[in-house]
């Protein structure tokens, strides 16, 4: 069976959600083992195998359509696009129509209508944080923020996490006068670098939530650089595998 983290949140019974992990696939050495990207150097034949075991894992019915992620801000309806289309969050509506992301540190977001009728998955750098990819996810599901419920999943933690001051300073340059102690406080000066910052993806990405009306927000726990044994990690490995987020309104 694959191993998978699963949301800890109130959504109907209608939703499938979860993460994989890098566990119970084919892929070897720094691919080890259940890598599902085919941007990576991979052998191909591999990932598709490991795609399938994603696919077996499924509810029958379920199909996913894959995203060629940017580290932008486009959100894209997956039930109007026929094959890999250029966005970083992927909305749907449709029973069985499968939204997708794949991260490796990057923060996965999975939403969905309290109601369970649309769905959406984001991939969430502190690029696309910045530059406004949940926001639009949220505009793209055209559903009330305060009636979506949103989970963050597995990403680099705030003790991982080391970043320039110009990336600081961006996120206080575009945040809102009522957040700016709140952003502050998502960068710690590092102790391993003069002049550079601890972020805290998971606090950036609530943060922009929060200021959506959204505020049924979970997860946020599990650090990918930290746990090599269940997560991949660019930050930690360099050349690596990915994680699969998926989110879907499960068939009738």
């Amino acid at each position: 069976m694959m191993d998978i983290v699963e949301p800890d949140w109130p959504a109907p019974p209608s939703i499938i959600a979860f993460t994989t992990l890098r566990t119970g696939g084919i892929s070897e050495g720094r691919y080890s083992s259940l890598n599902l990207a085919d941007h990576v150097s991979d052998d191909r034949d591999a990932v598709e195998t490991n795609r399938g075991i994603l696919a077996d894992h499924l509810p029958s019915g379920i199909r996913i359509n894959w995203l060629q992620q940017v580290h932008g801000n486009i959100a894209v309806s997956v039930d109007d696009v026929a094959g890999v289309t250029q966005a970083d969050a992927g909305v749907s509506s449709t029973r069985g129509q499968a939204c997708a992301v794949l991260t490796a540190d990057c923060l996965p977001v999975l939403m969905c209508s309290r109601d369970g009728s649309v769905v959406a998955a984001a991939h969430a750098g502190w690029r696309g944080l910045l530059a406004g990819i949940l926001e639009n996810a949220v505009r793209a599901m055209m559903v009330p923020p305060g009636d979506i419920l949103a989970w963050l999943g597995p990403a680099i933690g705030p003790s991982a996490f080391e970043v320039g001051p110009e990336v600081r300073q961006a996120f206080l340059a575009a945040s809102r006068p009522e957040h700016l102690p709140a952003t502050e406080a998502c960068f710690v000066a590092s102790s391993r670098s003069k002049k550079r910052y601890m972020a805290d993806l998971y606090a950036l990405a609530h943060l922009r939530l929060c200021g959506l009306g959204e505020a049924n927000i979970f997860g946020g726990h599990d650090c990918t650089h930290s746990d090599s044994r269940r997560f991949f990690s660019f930050r930690r490995d360099g050349e690596t595998g990915r994680m699969a987020s998926v989110i879907a309104v499960r068939p009738r």
